[in-house]
């Protein structure tokens, strides 16, 4: 859900912004500044990818994108057109097309905060502990995510319509998610005194269940079973907890106990 918000928010720009600002106002509306279109074709190929990134159509979204970037290929709007398509193909599953354009999306704007963390999560989460070019891809996401912290960090508002609260809060999920991402790596080299420290920023940034339990998991793996079972049992706590955070946590819990000789 944070995710669509920051799409909604981060990717939206000033240019979709206003186009829908112009189509809802009276003709003589003056133009918002930002990215604009070059002709009527193109406002309509802007506002069709847009409505239906907003109805969760994804296979329209892609369509719409490959529509904007083959008959407008000047357009202002390429690096949003690419980047929807990334999430897209995200959402429906498609990893590694999504991975694609999220490089797409790179090639244009090397300091795009989406792309660089779509980048470094899609090869975190896809990286095997067996994997021959296992290092080569950690290293590669870690570029990513780190360029992400530092982006957000030092870049300015890429949507002026957004408030400065609004900015703080993304800058705080945004940061929280890499460092997440960031422990997922070190998951995967097995080196879980590092995980857990990053899963501990993730957490002290977006206090979420899913950067929680997977805290619990680095510290049980790590030997540290009574903070893992504290952690299970606050999160257990939670009669909404989603059903397979739960399951996570009950087997986390489990493995600490067992570990500790089943007191």
């Amino acid at each position: 859900m944070k995710r669509m918000i920051l799409t909604g928010m981060l990717a939206l720009g000033a240019g979709v912004a206003a186009l829908m600002a112009q189509q809802a106002a009276a003709p003589a509306a003056p133009a918002a500044k930002g990215p604009q279109p070059k002709s009527k074709g193109e406002q309509d190929a802007v506002m069709a990818m847009f409505t239906a990134q907003q109805s969760q159509n994804w296979d329209g979204v892609i369509q719409g994108a490959e529509t904007l970037l083959t008959k407008y290929t000047d357009s202002d709007f390429k690096e949003l057109a690419t980047y929807l398509e990334a999430a897209s193909y995200q959402q429906k599953g498609d990893w590694i097309k999504a991975q694609i354009f999220a490089e797409k999306v790179l090639e244009i704007n090397p300091k795009n905060i989406q792309a660089t963390l779509m980048v470094g999560e899609l090869i975190a989460q896809h990286t095997r502990e067996n994997d021959l070019d296992r290092e080569e891809k950690l290293a590669k996401a870690e570029k990513q995510l780190n360029a992400t912290i530092e982006n957000v960090k030092t870049g300015g508002k890429p949507n002026p319509q957004i408030t400065d609260a609004q900015w703080a809060e993304s800058q705080k999920f945004v940061t929280a998610e890499a460092q997440n991402d960031l422990g997922l790596c070190e998951l995967t080299r097995k080196n879980y005194d590092k995980a857990a420290a990053y899963f501990r920023q993730a957490v002290d940034g977006d206090p979420q269940p899913a950067y929680s339990v997977r805290l619990a998991s680095a510290l049980q793996s790590g030997g540290k079973n009574d903070e893992a079972i504290a952690i299970c049992d606050k999160l257990l706590a939670d009669p909404q907890l989603h059903p397979q955070i739960k399951a996570v946590a009950v087997n986390v819990k489990n493995a600490a106990t067992q570990a500790k000789g089943g007191k």
